[in-house]
């Protein structure tokens, strides 16, 4: 009995240690391309994004208008938008609300969306979650003064973008938005070759980036939005584009309703 006992015993150490080598050997054969692949998906799969653009069937988009510089050429950007009867996004800076405060109250009134661009456009992804949601805070109070509105979008100055600045927006009731088409207008390019930027690249849910105070926004903006509107798309604010609730944003930044 003594001996079957020690038998089965040895057997069961037996077949332990051959399965820790099967695991051993099947770790070591994994190339480094493997082991990395394994990696980033892990890791990407806690990584934050923001909304890019939105997977929608109905055939809209929207334009924002970044306001960080001067306000020289607002009221000729709202006439032409009065013109072509649309009505955008204004994601702006803080500072530039302290400065043009007149300005910020004409686009309210005109019945424009305003968001929030950070009240000092500061490198966001080199603050801390404290102080990202001053920057968030801070520039949302100073809309809401002069137009009576709380701010609910956020874009973080230059692009950036990481999991603090976004949990630091979401916390505080702001939605992330990006941009999947920038016009390069504050490169000086003209209208031409802002079209030519476009053209090809826009689609239903498509978000484009332009700026104000730059060299040729202002006189190409009403030539974008014919050759928008020529193809058949319909203009909206970032509010009219995204959905509110029930929905996710995949990988690519892509904002889809949960079915």
């Amino acid at each position: 009995m003594f001996l079957v006992f020690n038998k089965k015993k040895i057997y069961s150490y037996i077949i332990a240690l051959c399965t820790v080598i099967m695991l051993f050997f099947t770790a070591s054969i994994l190339t480094d391309e493997e082991l990395e692949t394994i990696q980033t998906s892990a890791s990407a799969s806690n990584k934050l994004v923001p909304i890019y653009n939105v997977e929608t069937t109905e055939k809209k988009l929207s334009l924002t208008m970044n306001c960080a510089w001067n306000a020289d050429d607002i009221d000729s950007i709202l006439a032409t938008l009065d013109k072509y009867n649309v009505k955008i996004t204004f994601f702006m800076v803080g500072d530039w609300v302290d400065k043009y405060p007149e300005a910020v109250k004409k686009i309210s009134e005109k019945g424009h969306e305003i968001a929030n661009h950070s009240d000092n456009h500061k490198h966001v992804n080199n603050l801390t979650y404290e102080e990202n949601v001053k920057e968030i805070i801070n520039c949302s109070n100073k809309i809401k003064k002069i137009t009576g509105k709380e701010t609910t979008l956020y874009r973080g100055p230059y692009g950036e973008y990481n999991n603090t600045v976004i949990t630091a927006a979401n916390d505080n009731g702001h939605k992330t938005i990006q941009w999947s088409i920038d016009t390069l207008d504050y490169n000086g390019l003209d209208t031409e070759q802002m079209w030519d930027r476009l053209k090809n690249k826009i689609e239903s849910g498509s978000i484009v980036l332009m700026h104000n105070g730059t060299e040729h926004t202002a006189i190409a903006l009403g030539k974008i939005i014919e050759n928008i509107q020529q193809k058949g798309f319909q203009i909206v604010p970032i509010s009219n584009l995204i959905y509110s609730e029930n929905y996710v944003i995949d990988t690519n930044g892509v904002q889809k309703q949960n079915k």
